[in-house]
């Protein structure tokens, strides 16, 4: 792919990780907050997925840790340590936050609280500001 393509391509990721982020914030001030949470996970997702596009490598799965641990240039992550904490959080949230098996004998409406969606908002945000500065830097 080329530069110019690959960058384009990051841009769309991003600004769908920035709509997901909207989303969640909408879902929290709804009191929906096993939803908030899972849309959290979906922007930092997309934003690290955005990261890879930029970079013109190729994402494939859904664990943020997974995909920051195998991003293959590390040299842009300029504080592993608290980026894996962030993701490690936010992937608690994208298979329970959506199945009412996925806990047992709740459902996740019952069992996402108003400090778990917050949590995980400023995750999320974490995400979006540092991709972008990225973004911008580069």
């Amino acid at each position: 792919m080329s530069q110019s393509k690959a960058r384009y391509e990051a841009t769309r990721w991003l600004q769908t990780a920035r709509e997901d982020f909207q989303a969640a914030q909408t879902l929290e001030k709804e009191r929906l907050f096993s939803h908030a949470c899972y849309m959290a996970q979906q922007c930092a997702e997309k934003a690290v997925k955005a990261l890879w596009f930029y970079n013109d490598a190729d994402p494939w799965g859904h664990s943020i840790q997974k995909l920051i641990m195998q991003f293959p240039k590390q040299n842009f992550i300029p504080d592993s340590e608290t980026w894996l904490e962030n993701g490690a959080l936010l992937d608690k949230y994208y298979i329970p936050t959506r199945y009412p098996n996925g806990l047992p004998d709740l459902t996740p409406g019952q069992s996402y609280t108003a400090k778990d969606a917050r949590q995980a908002i400023k995750k999320a945000a974490f995400f979006l500001e540092s991709i972008q500065e990225i973004f911008d830097a580069g």
